[in-house]
């Protein structure tokens, strides 16, 4: 991965997280103002962004160790497993919270139940996206193999030379 991959990725994961922070910060200050309800349930909804922006930050951050990972060359090791483990548990826990915002959401959709299905739906598209980077772990658990048949594979044909 070249430098300026490298750069422009982590440009775009700090500019996602600050964005993530300031959000957070926002239904903080909202949550404890106490400004008054509206035709939705606010405070559940404010309570669930927190917790969907802590999901986005846990699979930022674990997108940038995998890719200082990348970046070392180390990224075929077992330790990569645990940061990609991470990106999948982020992305299941907001879908979760993508459900429970949906939840929220539908008493007030009654007239419309068009829009609790299409949000039910992205739900769905989010759990396909946790299963996508499954299949991308499981890539990378072969090569994991693989490289390490490598070195083996290596290191007996040194002991021959």
């Amino acid at each position: 991965m070249g430098k300026m991959t490298v750069f422009a990725l982590r440009a775009v994961l700090v500019v996602v997280l600050a964005g993530t922070v300031c959000v957070q910060a926002l239904m903080v200050w909202a949550l404890v103002t106490g400004e008054k309800e509206g035709s939705l349930p606010l405070t559940p909804l404010r309570l669930l962004t927190i917790l969907g922006m802590v999901s986005a930050e846990v699979a930022l951050v674990c997108v940038w160790r995998l890719v200082t990972m990348v970046r070392r060359g180390t990224v075929f090791s077992h330790a990569a497993f645990r940061y990609v483990d991470g990106v999948i548990g982020a992305i299941v826990a907001a879908a979760l919270v993508w459900f429970a915002v949906t939840a929220v959401n539908a008493p007030g959709q009654r007239e419309d139940p068009g829009v609790t299905v299409i949000m039910g739906g992205v739900g769905v598209a989010i759990l396909g996206v946790a299963l996508i980077v499954l299949v991308l772990r499981m890539l990378l658990a072969q090569a994991v193999a693989r490289d390490v048949e490598a070195a083996q594979m290596q290191a007996e044909l040194d002991e021959v030379i």
